[in-house]
């Protein structure tokens, strides 16, 4: 049986808790690739993604020499931890591929791209973040996608009034 219409995203696969998910980002751009990538994270920003607590709103991950980094991700502070806690927006470390790192990376150079993370999760008890390729959105991207969901939502009316 199938979702209810939904797509299948990540939160729909058995074994991933979807943590924070950036909503805004499909708004403001366009996705033209997806990819899967690992943090390097503190315990304390574990124990509190573990908790819930992180936004992506307003982050952006960008390459800096031969590693990526995901910058202004806020993680909140882990209340127990005191003395051994973190910075809520520190940049951290993406764990990927070199030869991911390096097309994606050229691509932001080139290109006018901006690499997005649009999903945080865990995946069999590891964090990860979905990160896209983005290009951002024009007005008249956006009218044309309000333009498309309103005509799909006129022909799911009509087939049920059928």
């Amino acid at each position: 049986m199938t979702s209810g219409g939904k797509s299948k995203g990540v939160g729909s696969e058995p074994g991933v808790k979807v943590i924070a998910e950036n909503r805004r980002a499909r708004f403001d751009y366009t996705v033209d690739e997806k990819l899967e990538a690992g943090l390097a994270l503190t315990g304390s920003e574990v124990k509190s993604l573990r908790d819930g607590i992180a936004n992506l709103s307003d982050s952006y991950a960008l390459p800096k020499g031969d590693e990526m980094f995901l910058h202004n991700a806020n993680i909140g502070s882990y209340k127990a931890a005191s003395f051994f806690d973190h910075l809520p927006t520190r940049g951290r470390k993406l764990l990927m591929h070199r030869g991911e790192i390096d097309r994606w990376a050229a691509k932001v150079r080139e290109r006018g791209y901006s690499i997005i993370p649009l999903v945080l999760y865990f995946r069999k008890g590891r964090a990860k973040v979905e990160l896209g390729l983005c290009r951002g959105k024009t007005h008249e991207d956006r009218r044309q996608d309000i333009k498309e969901r309103e005509t799909k939502r006129e022909m799911d009316r009509a087939m049920r009034r059928r």
